[in-house]
């Protein structure tokens, strides 16, 4: 029996709404929402003559610029996203809603919502963020912002309660639900994310995006997606200052956001300037960047920890390139490299390391050959949408059924915080 799904993906990334395709191609009436203000890459978010008339994609807006780094005004409008996701749920009539990356404050309000009407609520998690907050404002503000941090663990501790299900994308995840969050591991599954087959194929170095930007007749190091504060942009710097030591070898990022601004004034500053910074590209145009690389690059800091996978790195996988990571040993990223062998994943901290490796499959063309067919060859054994919507539908359907009921779900009094 087909159902109504609305799956709320606040970034917009690939790969959620290729499962929003998916799942309206066997029928189900899906909507795919997500929060076009916020700046970061986006999948392919139009309706095309191929998709199944049951779904619709719905770009949602404040009709105003979003405030990445103004902390109190970012709150204050992801409150506001929140409760305009929630009215559109409300107007949809749901038999399941699924929330991807939501902020917390928006997540409460979509989650607060689907417990009074009684939506099944999915919680796919894709990152602990109440950890990241902690961390965050507890370095800025000290005890005031370990309080604020602990609040916001109290906020995604009771969404978590609240929900019907839990999808989680490693399964470091499950001994802080357990212990921390209290969620009975039964309501907690695995799903590992993914990347597009399809849309990110292997495609030539030299291809029209190449030769628009003159990349096509030199080594490319390339960086791709957002630059946030689980990122060292000075990392990217030092490997562009390295090869501008290099003949021919150009050091390219799309971004864009504060770090990216900085980078982009930097470039002008090494000598040659290898440092090429763009903007975010089109979508259209992804296995394209992806191809002109010779060695893709993926960064993450230590506090990273196991939690947060970055997903252009499984996007890298798809493209048949060799991919340089630096981030925790114990992070999935490192992790999936590894088992692809796809590259090289460095610990957090060795420059020279990090910088060694790309040197060293610059002048390894079989190498880079070798890895980058790894890594095309995992994706096609682990990126089977069929397969990984074969398991949400699993999921959906054990909601739908009563396996979860309301009666399963905890309910944790917060205090009131004014978004002003």
């Amino acid at each position: 029996m087909s159902m109504r799904i609305y799956v709320c993906d606040y970034s917009g990334h690939p790969f959620q709404v290729q499962l929003s395709r998916e799942l309206a191609r066997r029928g189900d009436h899906v909507v795919h929402a997500y929060f076009s203000d916020f700046q970061t890459p986006k999948g392919s978010l139009q309706v095309g003559p191929d998709d199944a008339r049951t779904l619709e994609i719905t770009p949602l807006t404040l009709g105003k610029p979003f405030s990445k780094y103004g902390l109190m005004k970012r709150r204050s409008q992801e409150i506001r996203v929140g409760h305009l996701i929630a009215k559109r749920i409300s107007e949809f009539k749901p038999d399941v809603v699924i929330g991807c990356n939501l902020p917390i404050d928006a997540l409460d309000a979509v989650v607060t919502l689907c417990d009074r009407k009684q939506y099944p609520f999915i919680f796919w998690q894709q990152d602990i963020y109440s950890k990241a907050i902690g961390d965050l404002l507890g370095e800025r503000l000290g005890i005031a912002g370990r309080l604020i941090g602990r609040y916001y663990q109290l906020l995604e501790r009771r969404a978590a309660a609240r929900s019907s299900a839990i999808v989680v994308i490693a399964d470091d995840f499950r001994q802080t639900l357990e212990a921390e969050f209290g969620v009975r591991g039964d309501r907690v599954h695995t799903i590992e994310n993914w990347a597009p087959l399809g849309e990110i194929s292997p495609r030539p170095k030299t291809n029209e995006w190449a030769r628009r930007h003159r990349l096509d007749d030199c080594d490319v190091v390339l960086y791709t997606g957002t630059i946030g504060l689980k990122h060292d942009p000075e990392l990217i710097l030092e490997v562009a200052k390295s090869l501008g030591r290099r003949p021919r070898t150009r050091m390219v990022v799309t971004s864009e956001g504060r770090h990216a601004d900085w980078l982009a004034q930097q470039a002008a500053k090494i000598p040659g300037e290898p440092l090429l910074v763009l903007p975010f590209q089109d979508y259209a145009s992804y296995a394209d960047v992806l191809g002109s690389a010779d060695v893709l690059i993926a960064i993450l800091e230590s506090d990273a920890g196991t939690f947060s996978v970055p997903s252009k790195v499984l996007s890298y996988l798809c493209s048949g390139r060799p991919i340089v990571l630096s981030a925790p040993p114990a992070n999935l990223a490192s992790r999936t490299i590894q088992r692809a062998n796809a590259g090289h994943a460095v610990p957090v901290g060795d420059v020279n390391g990090f910088v060694g490796a790309i040197n060293g499959l610059l002048n390894d063309p079989d190498r880079r050959a070798t890895l980058g067919a790894n890594g095309r060859a995992y994706a096609e054994r682990t990126f089977d949408i069929g397969r990984i919507a074969d398991r949400f539908d699993a999921i959906i359907g054990s909601v739908r059924a009563g396996a979860a009921t309301t009666e399963t779900r905890g309910r944790i009094d917060l205090p009131v915080l004014s978004p002003r």
